[in-house]
């Protein structure tokens, strides 16, 4: 049993910098000042990062003072900005917040409760009895983890909407008194932003279109790595979420995904050959080069990571969403083709999803 994705919609605050004005700013903020500009400016020129959104104007940021005010300033642009992006997706799929049947939301950059979609459901106007289910503390894999859950929803309620809502405002979790490495390259490579994706149950009357645009979610596959939890997370501090981020986590990569993928694919009768198109998630240039290499695939593979890196940094969940609206709109997948979804985060985990275009030969 498939799930048609009718629309996938990514947005951003409107706050655009250039990389060398964050790294300017981070470095007047960090530990009072005293934080060595040299080694902010090459951490922040290793990330591949060239501009990107921020919640607030940089300028608002040394006066956030604690963790309350971040919060508060979360639960302000986020419910915002992912409120826009569910409107623009249902919108782009032909439908209205009023046919949402159920709701998936992921975060990890703040607390919220009610959490996020509630407050959403409010401001737009989602139904009395939309089903909701709120993902907190996937990181960066939930993305990928979204999709997978939309999917298993719509099997139970196959004729059904629902809608996915990823808001990842990585700026508000900066830690001023920190002058870490993992901090510095936190500071570097992530930006804030928002998705939402859009999908049917097989059953619904949008279910049929043979648009290449508008995947099929055939299966999906979690896996959670041993003695790996402090490879990537959050610490919480009287700051807030200070950032877990160990040097290991491209072996990690190397060390199980290639092994998965095989394993996912040939469950469902396909081998690597059989996928035509990535959609990945922008860990970094360490972590995309260790995923090509675990995929035996080369850079122009996931060419369109590597742009949307570049272009807007690592969004956390947000990220994966952005590069599968970038891969439908600038590389539409050929009819009939598969597709895989990928995305790594805290646990150490990941997810994989395995897509399919629509047309051309099942």
């Amino acid at each position: 049993m498939s799930t048609r994705v009718l629309s996938v919609r990514g947005t951003l605050p409107e706050h655009r910098h250039r990389q060398e004005e964050i790294t300017e700013s981070l470095t007047g903020m960090l530990a009072g000042g005293t934080a060595d500009r040299g080694v902010v400016e090459r951490l922040h020129r290793n990330v591949c990062v060239e501009t990107r959104h921020t919640a607030l104007p940089l300028r608002e940021y040394a006066r956030l003072g604690d963790f309350g005010r971040a919060n508060d300033a979360f639960i302000r642009v986020g419910t915002e900005l992912g409120g826009r992006a569910v409107v623009e997706a249902l919108k782009d799929a032909g439908l209205a917040p009023a046919d949402v049947d159920c709701i998936v939301s992921c975060t990890v950059t703040g607390l919220a409760v009610p959490s996020l979609e509630a407050r959403v459901a409010a401001e737009i106007g989602l139904r009395p009895d939309v089903v909701r289910l709120p993902l907190v503390g996937l990181g960066c894999v939930a993305g990928a983890a979204g999709l997978a859950r939309l999917h298993d929803l719509l099997r139970g309620r196959p004729d059904g909407v629902a809608v996915l809502m990823s808001v990842e405002l990585c700026s508000l979790t900066l830690q001023r008194d920190d002058a870490s490495v993992a901090n510095i390259v936190a500071g570097g490579l992530f930006g804030d932003g928002a998705a939402a994706v859009v999908a049917v149950g097989p059953e619904h009357p949008l279910a049929h279109s043979e648009d290449p645009a508008q995947p099929l979610v055939l299966a999906s596959r979690s896996r959670l790595y041993p003695d790996s939890e402090r490879a990537m997370g959050w610490d919480v501090g009287p700051g807030g979420l200070r950032i877990v981020l160990d040097a290991s986590v491209p072996d990690l990569v190397r060390r199980y995904v290639g092994g998965d993928v095989r394993d996912f694919l040939a469950d469902h009768g396909l081998t690597a050959d059989d996928i035509g198109w990535y959609v990945a998630h922008p860990g970094g240039p360490k972590v995309l080069r260790a995923l090509q290499d675990a995929l035996g695939v080369g850079r122009d593979a996931l060419g369109v990571t590597w742009e949307s890196l570049r272009r807007i940094g690592n969004l956390s969940s947000a990220s994966v969403l952005h590069v599968m609206a970038d891969t439908l709109a600038e590389r539409p997948p050929r009819p009939g083709s598969h597709g895989l979804m990928l995305a790594m985060g805290p646990g150490f985990c990941s997810e994989l999803v395995l897509l399919r275009a629509p047309g051309g030969a099942a």
